[in-house]
């Protein structure tokens, strides 16, 4: 599970959460301040994702290395995001062409890890 909550700070920007679970109970919990500002919500999520896409490929590879074959499912509760995230710039629009490129690394991380 990722989310991200915008312009939560003082200085208006953004928060990521993120919880990992194998089994019943949680393997991984983090909460931090982005390290960007961003313009808008469907941006704090991507940024969320991305920001966490690191710890994800290392449990999987870890999991794997272990002999475990765990599917791996991301969770998230905004469609333009996960919409972004499916399709990388096909999916933006005059809303979101501002994102920077390497944010689509998720993107390609989706399509090659089948997440």
């Amino acid at each position: 599970f990722i989310d991200g909550a915008h312009a939560v700070h003082h200085d208006m920007w953004g928060h990521t959460g993120a919880a990992m679970t194998l089994g019943k109970g949680a393997a991984y919990l983090s909460s931090s301040k982005q390290k960007i500002n961003t313009m808008s919500l469907t941006e704090t999520e991507l940024i969320a994702v991305n920001d966490k896409m690191g710890q994800i490929l290392w449990t999987k590879y870890f999991l794997e290395a272990q002999g475990y074959d765990v599917p791996l499912v991301l969770f998230q509760d905004n469609k333009s995001t996960m919409l972004l995230e499916k399709h990388g710039r096909a999916s933006s629009t005059k809303r979101t062409q501002h994102i920077n490129i390497w944010y689509f690394f998720v993107t390609d991380c989706i399509q090659r890890e089948g997440l």
